[in-house]
């Protein structure tokens, strides 16, 4: 994959905005194939539920487990996206609300049927006018908790799952020990 360089020129922010209602406007019709047409055919897709993955396939499967897991799912733009002044690159913070009412495949999680907030921001490096690398950052654990997958913290629950890792590390390094 050819990565954009600092030396590349900075973006029109026009094309920026009208980049980033294209994108908008896919996620929010579910149109898995639209997001990933905004990208090129080897993008490299980084999110904190599913890591890495390559290719626009990878980003149309993504889009559609979104859509299977949170049907209702849907996108604002709270502040506009932010142009890099040296290289081809934007940052755009985006707030996705929705309920968990489908299966969450993998890793199998049954819909629990609550709702969530989650804020976040992309990060899109462009080539040729389509994202070549991109990456989402927000906070997973949070989004888990909204959805009843992590226990609330300070909860009973959260305590049991602390001490189920403790006993976890403490069988780890029993095992580890008689190895050597």
């Amino acid at each position: 994959m050819s990565t954009t360089s600092a030396s590349a020129p900075a973006l029109d922010r026009s094309f920026v905005e009208d980049f980033a209602h294209r994108w908008l406007d896919a996620w929010n019709r579910h149109e898995a194939e639209g997001v990933a047409a905004l990208c090129t055919p080897d993008v490299d897709f980084t999110d904190p539920a599913i890591g890495t993955v390559r290719g626009r396939r990878a980003v149309a499967d993504w889009v559609r487990m979104c859509d299977r897991a949170f049907p209702d799912y849907r996108f604002e733009e709270p502040e506009p996206p932010l142009l890099a002044t040296d290289r081809p690159k934007v940052i755009a913070p985006w707030r996705m609300l929705g309920r968990h009412t489908g299966a969450i495949e993998p890793p199998g999680f049954a819909p629990t049927g609550r709702p969530f907030v989650v804020d976040g921001v992309d990060h899109w490096w462009f080539a040729d006018g389509l994202v070549v690398r991109y990456r989402a950052d927000y906070d997973l654990a949070g989004l888990m908790r909204q959805l009843g997958m992590l226990p609330e913290r300070g909860s009973r629950g959260e305590r049991v799952t602390a001490a189920l890792q403790r006993l976890g590390e403490r069988l780890r390094r029993a095992r580890a020990g008689r190895r050597t």
